[in-house]
């Protein structure tokens, strides 16, 4: 499996050469090129990336505003992101079912409902091929069936909209926003994941200086003794 971070920034103003384009996965598999979540910065930019499926995480702007003039290819998402985006001119869409594994493409994909907003209901996705199973929440405040999400996971891929500052508040009695890098952290910690990448970069991440962020981010992590980076525009992973 080969990851591909296309962009890293999160919904926020500030940019930077390593955090320039809104958070985007390209994942490959012989041959085969899912792309999860398409922000805003996106549209007018698929053809050039070439997907041959496009999976969505929620409909935020950062996430799904690029496929305002459609899509070039089939389009995944729950019925609640359908919902959402339901006036998007997009031929072939298709109903991901949270917790029934899905494959695209010759790549598996099973949505687990995650805390994160009310208005735009969010999952994470466990990602599969071969021998390799990931998972991808880009946006999150707690995950209810953590255990089952994370088990047996390669890399779990996590929200970087903050390192430390907790981002989280109830409204309605419903969690929403973002939880910290740390507490994430201490999730692979407690579940056995030894790896850990973050990308939806905030400003705590992106208008900072990055030996600073390395240096904080590093401390955390070795506490928790859980391999960690923060993901930049074009990073590429292979597992094998």
């Amino acid at each position: 499996m080969k990851l591909t971070f296309l962009g890293t920034r999160g919904n926020i103003e500030p940019r930077s050469e390593r955090h320039d384009m809104h958070s985007a996965l390209l994942v490959e598999y012989y041959g085969e090129r899912v792309l999860v979540d398409c922000g805003e910065d996106w549209r007018g930019e698929i053809d050039t990336i070439g997907p041959d499926a496009i999976v969505l995480t929620h409909a935020h702007p950062d996430h799904a505003w690029g496929l305002k003039d459609g899509a070039p290819c089939p389009v995944y998402a729950t019925e609640k992101t359908w919902d959402d985006i339901d006036a998007y001119p997009i031929d072939e869409q298709i109903v991901i079912e949270p917790r029934s594994p899905v494959e695209v493409r010759g790549i598996q994909f099973e949505a687990f409902p995650v805390d994160h907003s009310t208005r735009a209901p969010a999952v994470g996705y466990r990602i599969g091929a071969g021998r390799v199973t990931i998972f991808y929440v880009p946006d999150v405040v707690y995950i209810p069936d953590r255990a089952a999400a994370l088990d047996g996971i390669r890399l779990y891929i996590g929200d970087g909209a903050t390192i430390t500052r907790s981002m989280v508040r109830r409204v309605d009695g419903a969690l929403i926003g973002h939880v910290p890098l740390h507490t994430q952290l201490t999730w692979c910690q407690k579940e056995g994941v030894s790896e850990a990448a973050f990308t939806h970069c905030g400003s705590a991440i992106v208008d900072t200086d990055p030996n600073e962020v390395a240096r904080t981010v590093n401390e955390l992590a070795e506490k928790r003794g859980v391999e960690t980076t923060i993901a930049t525009d074009g990073m590429e992973r292979v597992l094998r």
